[in-house]
Protein backbone atom coordinates (compact mmCIF):
# COMPACT_ATOMS: atom_id res chain seq x y z
CA UNK A 1 0.00 0.00 0.00
CA UNK A 2 1.52 3.48 -1.45
CA UNK A 3 2.32 5.95 2.14
CA UNK A 4 -0.04 8.27 2.64
CA UNK A 5 0.48 12.14 4.17
CA UNK A 6 -1.14 12.95 7.25
CA UNK A 7 -2.89 16.53 6.99
CA UNK A 8 -0.70 19.23 8.67
CA UNK A 9 -4.22 20.02 10.55
CA UNK A 10 -4.43 16.11 11.77
CA UNK A 11 -0.70 16.32 12.98
CA UNK A 12 -0.73 19.75 14.89
CA UNK A 13 -4.56 18.37 16.26
CA UNK A 14 -2.62 15.15 18.08
CA UNK A 15 0.41 16.95 18.68
CA UNK A 16 -1.97 19.49 20.68
CA UNK A 17 -3.43 16.52 22.71
CA UNK A 18 -0.59 15.05 24.01
CA UNK A 19 -0.48 11.60 23.57
CA UNK A 20 0.66 9.23 26.37
CA UNK A 21 2.24 5.98 25.92
CA UNK A 22 -0.68 4.48 28.39
CA UNK A 23 -3.39 6.46 27.01
CA UNK A 24 -7.23 5.11 26.71
CA UNK A 25 -8.63 6.97 23.81
CA UNK A 26 -11.67 7.53 22.36
CA UNK A 27 -11.51 8.95 18.17
CA UNK A 28 -15.16 9.79 17.25
CA UNK A 29 -15.36 10.24 12.99
CA UNK A 30 -12.14 8.58 12.09
CA UNK A 31 -12.32 8.65 8.15
CA UNK A 32 -9.61 8.12 6.14
CA UNK A 33 -7.49 6.86 9.33
CA UNK A 34 -5.15 9.95 9.53
CA UNK A 35 -5.14 10.85 13.19
CA UNK A 36 -6.19 6.88 14.17
CA UNK A 37 -2.56 6.40 12.31
CA UNK A 38 -0.62 9.65 14.07
CA UNK A 39 -2.54 8.55 17.66
CA UNK A 40 -1.48 4.70 17.66
CA UNK A 41 2.03 5.03 16.39
CA UNK A 42 2.26 6.78 20.01
CA UNK A 43 0.71 4.55 22.07
CA UNK A 44 2.50 1.72 24.03
CA UNK A 45 0.38 -0.14 26.04
CA UNK A 46 -2.41 2.47 25.89
CA UNK A 47 -5.41 1.36 23.05
CA UNK A 48 -7.45 3.48 20.28
CA UNK A 49 -10.99 2.83 20.16
CA UNK A 50 -11.86 4.65 16.79
CA UNK A 51 -15.51 5.16 15.39
CA UNK A 52 -16.96 6.03 12.18
CA UNK A 53 -20.77 6.06 11.18
CA UNK A 54 -19.53 5.59 7.77
CA UNK A 55 -18.69 1.86 6.89
CA UNK A 56 -16.47 3.17 4.01
CA UNK A 57 -14.31 5.16 7.07
CA UNK A 58 -13.98 2.14 8.63
CA UNK A 59 -12.55 0.09 6.14
CA UNK A 60 -10.45 3.27 5.21
CA UNK A 61 -9.08 3.36 8.75
CA UNK A 62 -8.74 -0.33 8.94
CA UNK A 63 -6.59 -0.70 6.14
CA UNK A 64 -4.21 2.51 6.74
CA UNK A 65 -4.27 0.90 10.44
CA UNK A 66 -3.90 -2.44 9.72
CA UNK A 67 -0.50 -2.96 11.87
CA UNK A 68 -2.25 -1.55 14.69
CA UNK A 69 -5.56 -3.21 14.90
CA UNK A 70 -3.11 -6.79 14.73
CA UNK A 71 -1.12 -5.10 17.55
CA UNK A 72 -3.83 -4.92 19.59
CA UNK A 73 -3.65 -1.14 20.03
CA UNK A 74 -6.92 -0.26 17.61
CA UNK A 75 -9.89 -1.03 17.34
CA UNK A 76 -12.60 0.05 14.84
CA UNK A 77 -16.20 -0.04 14.51
CA UNK A 78 -18.80 1.21 12.63
CA UNK A 79 -21.35 3.06 15.20
CA UNK A 80 -22.90 6.12 15.75
CA UNK A 81 -21.68 7.81 18.92
CA UNK A 82 -24.87 7.30 20.20
CA UNK A 83 -25.12 4.35 21.12
CA UNK A 84 -21.54 3.41 21.86
CA UNK A 85 -21.40 1.44 24.72
CA UNK A 86 -17.65 1.96 26.87
CA UNK A 87 -16.75 1.17 29.84
CA UNK A 88 -17.56 4.14 32.48
CA UNK A 89 -14.49 6.08 33.57
CA UNK A 90 -11.59 4.20 31.17
CA UNK A 91 -11.03 6.95 28.90
CA UNK A 92 -8.09 9.67 29.08
CA UNK A 93 -9.08 11.21 25.93
CA UNK A 94 -11.26 11.92 23.04
CA UNK A 95 -10.54 13.34 19.99
CA UNK A 96 -12.97 14.84 16.77
CA UNK A 97 -11.67 16.07 14.15
CA UNK A 98 -14.66 17.63 11.82
CA UNK A 99 -17.27 15.98 13.15
CA UNK A 100 -20.11 18.58 12.96
CA UNK A 101 -22.63 16.65 15.18
CA UNK A 102 -21.42 18.76 18.18
CA UNK A 103 -22.17 22.44 16.47
CA UNK A 104 -24.79 21.53 13.93
CA UNK A 105 -28.12 20.08 16.06
CA UNK A 106 -28.23 18.98 19.55
CA UNK A 107 -25.98 16.09 20.85
CA UNK A 108 -26.71 16.71 24.94
CA UNK A 109 -26.80 12.53 25.23
CA UNK A 110 -23.55 12.06 23.29
CA UNK A 111 -21.80 14.64 25.43
CA UNK A 112 -23.11 13.48 28.40
CA UNK A 113 -21.89 9.81 27.32
CA UNK A 114 -18.68 11.04 27.09
CA UNK A 115 -18.37 13.08 30.11
CA UNK A 116 -19.87 9.60 31.97
CA UNK A 117 -16.74 7.87 30.56
CA UNK A 118 -13.71 10.15 30.80
CA UNK A 119 -11.16 9.79 34.16
CA UNK A 120 -11.28 12.81 36.34
CA UNK A 121 -8.60 15.14 34.76
CA UNK A 122 -9.97 13.81 30.92
CA UNK A 123 -10.26 15.42 28.40
CA UNK A 124 -12.68 16.20 25.01
CA UNK A 125 -10.85 17.51 21.93
CA UNK A 126 -12.90 18.63 19.31
CA UNK A 127 -11.36 20.33 16.34
CA UNK A 128 -12.34 21.99 13.39
CA UNK A 129 -10.26 23.63 10.06
CA UNK A 130 -10.88 26.88 10.60
CA UNK A 131 -10.51 27.80 6.89
CA UNK A 132 -14.01 29.37 6.96
CA UNK A 133 -13.66 32.01 9.60
CA UNK A 134 -17.56 33.04 9.09
CA UNK A 135 -18.88 29.54 10.26
CA UNK A 136 -15.85 29.48 13.07
CA UNK A 137 -18.57 31.66 16.06
CA UNK A 138 -21.12 29.40 15.89
CA UNK A 139 -18.93 26.50 16.04
CA UNK A 140 -17.30 27.50 19.35
CA UNK A 141 -20.35 28.88 20.77
CA UNK A 142 -22.52 25.75 20.01
CA UNK A 143 -19.50 22.89 21.18
CA UNK A 144 -18.55 25.14 24.32
CA UNK A 145 -21.96 25.60 25.49
CA UNK A 146 -22.92 21.78 24.96
CA UNK A 147 -19.60 20.75 26.81
CA UNK A 148 -20.38 23.16 29.69
CA UNK A 149 -23.67 21.89 29.63
CA UNK A 150 -22.43 18.45 30.36
CA UNK A 151 -20.35 19.48 33.10
CA UNK A 152 -17.01 20.59 31.39
CA UNK A 153 -14.56 23.43 31.87
CA UNK A 154 -14.21 24.96 27.83
CA UNK A 155 -11.08 26.70 26.79
CA UNK A 156 -10.28 27.61 23.21
CA UNK A 157 -7.24 26.96 20.82
CA UNK A 158 -7.81 29.30 17.92
CA UNK A 159 -4.38 28.10 15.59
CA UNK A 160 -3.79 30.48 12.59
CA UNK A 161 -1.00 27.67 10.62
CA UNK A 162 -2.49 25.18 9.86
CA UNK A 163 -6.49 26.76 10.70
CA UNK A 164 -7.68 24.98 13.28
CA UNK A 165 -10.40 25.71 16.33
CA UNK A 166 -10.61 23.42 19.00
CA UNK A 167 -13.03 23.32 21.52
CA UNK A 168 -11.30 21.17 24.67
CA UNK A 169 -13.54 20.56 27.61
CA UNK A 170 -11.46 19.20 30.46
CA UNK A 171 -13.80 17.02 33.26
Amino acid sequence: MPVQTIPARIRWAVDFIDIHPNDHILEVGCGPGAGAELICSRLETGKLFAIDRSESGVDRTKRRCARFVEAGRLTVRQIDLATLRVPVKRLNKVFAFNVNLFWVREAADEVALLYERLLPGGTVNIFYESTRREEVPAMVENTSKQLVTAGFRVSIVDQKQPAVIGIIGRK
